[in-house]
């Protein structure tokens, strides 16, 4: 899925938008999912921690994709507690600064994808892999298992700083032995049927073919943990 300078252009704009309405904004807890009976409390711990995609910024809360995850958990007889850490506007470093946050709490999966901001705002590639391997540190420490979702930019930011920004990911992902999603908005990316009138953010239906891909993906992370 290829990016457009006229794309590129709406982002960076909005970016700048979002970042100052949303300074305020916390991360959206969804509920704990009520176990069947005989069942255990809970299966384990998943936390979503990103930006505006994750957080799902225009939609309605249960409309974002960690909300349809839950759902999709739910339905399934799985009960995981979900929680969705996303906060619109927010970067590498935010995401490493909010982990204390997230650790008050016994986290069993931890779903990362950070750094669309950084690139947005041509903050340097060193300094977005420094943050990110603070976060898997972090989880490596804390025993979480992760899923790392890599970030694609557009064209017109130039060959050398898009590739250089779109090899953090895999390298990270070998080296800390995680598993990646490739690309969060696969598939939905530009495609004006599955975005919101920004052209960046994906609509219901957006959010939903967002879900069937992480879903996908997710999966096998997400079995049982001892409790």
């Amino acid at each position: 899925m290829r990016w457009t300078h006229r794309s590129a252009v709406a982002l960076a704009a909005f970016l700048a938008l979002s970042s100052a309405c949303d300074r305020q904004a916390r991360p959206a807890v969804a509920p704990t999912i009520a176990p069947a009976p005989g069942q255990q409390l809970t299966q384990g711990t998943l936390v979503f921690l990103g930006d505006s995609l994750t957080a799902g910024l225009g939609l309605a809360q249960e409309e974002a994709f960690p909300a349809l995850i839950e759902a999709r958990l739910k339905a399934a007889g799985r009960p995981w507690k979900v929680v969705n850490a996303g906060i619109s506007g927010d970067t590498t470093a935010g995401g490493a600064a909010r982990l204390d946050w997230v650790y008050r709490q016994k986290v069993d999966v931890l779903f990362v994808c950070l750094g669309a901001n950084d690139g947005l705002r041509g903050l340097p590639v060193a300094e977005t892999e420094r943050n990110l391997r603070l976060i898997l540190e972090r989880a490596k420490k804390e025993g979480t298992r992760v899923l790392l979702a890599g970030i694609q930019l557009p064209e017109n930011y130039g060959p050398a700083y898009r590739t250089a920004f779109a090899r953090i990911y895999p390298r990270l992902a070998q080296e800390y032995h995680v598993p990646l999603l490739p690309f969060l908005l696969d598939g939905v990316a530009m495609d004006p049927r599955l975005n919101q009138a920004d052209g960046i953010h994906p609509n219901a239906e957006g959010a939903r073919r967002v879900a069937d891909h992480v879903w996908t993906a997710l999966q096998p992370v997400l079995q049982p943990v001892s409790r």
